[in-house]
């Protein structure tokens, strides 16, 4: 009986295989490429990369294939996600609140809160955007890209084609913003006298969208602004895991309109883990090689859920969502730089 329990385990196992080798060809290729200058020069990391590929093969290879590979491009999208946030967590500690000072802090608050209110009010009301499309695109604007898209889509119940709409305007905007920062430094830093690098890079950090996209930015600028919007950018990563919480309220708040059959109260645990996972790292129990390790184990994991999500989503379903997600990326984003501005200048100046 145990033979033959572990011989349908086995075979069981096997069903996967196809579909998570596939969506690691992918990761790995894309990690590849994401660390080529010319990539990393426009802000495309590994998980934008992901998508993309993935995107281009869904709609060549895939479709003749998909029979074999399904359940091992769902599980990759599902489980693999779920545990990717999680040790995203090993990358934070609550230590790097304090580098960014108060002022950092309350930014970030307010930049998350309204941006995210925005994109839900003006998503659902004025757009017309079905709420779980306003609420993936603003949870991509409010905090880290393609990223939180990610992590809000389980929470949400969204389909795929949804959530690449949503990644594909973090993916449109974030780029643009790589250009304009820099150019905003350049050219209108000097009409605002006593704006420092590092409270530059601090309004970098709280109103860009993806963290390689902020890296790209910042470097453009100079060191103190590289470093400081690293420092504003992961505290926004770290806020993923309250807004995480907060969204599964909402979820089951509008849960007769979401659409989902489900009538309990859903929590996402895995964003509860994230916490944890977090404040263990702020100890700093493990060797930094170790965790270097589990970052780099998180990237695969991640641009795997990428790839497999790029996969799952075909073009045709991004025509037919229309110009109006990206009318609401276009607003989020001019709120970004221009509302953004003034709540940065706003508030050093209140505090300074």
């Amino acid at each position: 009986m145990a033979e033959l329990s572990l011989t349908k385990h086995s075979q069981s196992f096997k069903r996967f295989i196809p579909g998570l080798l596939l969506t690691a060809i992918i990761a790995f290729t894309t990690a590849w490429l994401g660390n080529q200058s010319i990539m990393s020069g426009l802000g495309l990391g590994a998980l934008t990369l992901a998508i993309i590929v993935g995107i281009a093969v869904g709609n060549t290879v895939y479709p003749s294939i998909h029979p074999y590979c399904d359940e091992g491009m769902q599980f990759s999208k599902q489980k693999l996600l779920r545990l990717g946030i999680i040790l995203y967590g090993f990358r934070l500690t609550f230590q790097q609140v304090m580098d960014v000072g108060v002022s950092g802090v309350m930014i970030d608050v307010i930049m998350l809160c309204s941006t995210f209110i925005i994109a839900s009010t003006l998503g659902y009301r004025l757009l017309g955007i079905d709420r779980k499309t306003a609420w993936l695109i603003g949870a991509g604007s409010s905090i880290c890209g393609a990223a939180a898209v990610l992590a809000a889509a389980p929470v949400v119940k969204a389909e795929a084609s949804k959530v690449a709409v949503a990644v594909a305007t973090v993916v449109i905007f974030g780029t643009l913003g790589i250009f304009l920062y820099p150019f905003i430094w350049r050219e209108f830093a000097h009409a605002l006298p006593g704006i420092s690098l590092t409270q530059f890079g601090i309004y970098t950090g709280s109103t860009m969208h993806e963290v390689a996209q902020v890296v790209a930015a910042g470097h453009a600028v100079s060191v103190d602004t590289e470093n400081a919007a690293v420092i504003a950018k992961m505290l926004r990563v770290m806020m993923l895991a309250p807004f995480l919480l907060v969204l599964g309220a909402m979820v089951n708040r509008y849960v007769g309109e979401v659409g989902t059959r489900q009538k309990r109260i859903t929590f996402p645990w895995f964003a509860l883990i994230f916490i944890l996972v977090a404040l263990f790292n702020s100890f700093h129990f493990l060797p930094p090689a170790m965790v270097s390790g589990i970052n780099v184990l998180d990237n695969v994991l991640l641009a795997m859920a990428m790839a497999a999500l790029g996969l799952s989503t075909r073009i045709s379903q991004l025509k037919n969502a229309g110009l109006r997600p990206f009318l609401l990326g276009l607003i989020l984003f001019i709120w970004l730089v221009v509302g953004g501005g003034m709540i940065n200048l706003l508030i050093h100046h209140w505090l300074g």
